[in-house]
């Protein structure tokens, strides 16, 4: 369905609630089709959210180890998706005391 979704089994450390999250976020996404939901699907859209980060976790829990570790680097880990992550949180509060 969609290559891009991100790896998080076998990580070291282990996926960080953050990134299961944005996977899930990611899933819902393309499984709806709505990037930015609106007041009439935000419920809809965020419950989808929550339901596949709380299984998603699960699946990793039940999982046995990887034999051999990732090759890719999942995309919150990379410093310069860090790096444009840390620029919009500061932004955001910059304008929120500005």
């Amino acid at each position: 369905m969609c290559r891009n979704v991100t790896l998080l089994r076998g990580l070291e450390p282990p996926a960080t609630d953050d990134e299961v999250e944005a996977a899930a976020r990611q899933y819902v996404r393309k499984v709806s089709g709505i990037t930015h939901p609106s007041r009439v699907t935000a419920e809809a859209f965020e419950h989808a959210v929550a339901a596949i980060t709380v299984l998603t976790r699960k699946l990793l829990e039940e999982l046995p180890e990887r034999q051999k570790p990732a090759t890719v680097l999942p995309p919150l880990r990379r410093p310069e998706v860090q790096a444009r992550i840390a620029a919009r949180e500061a932004a955001r509060a910059a304008s929120a005391t500005g």
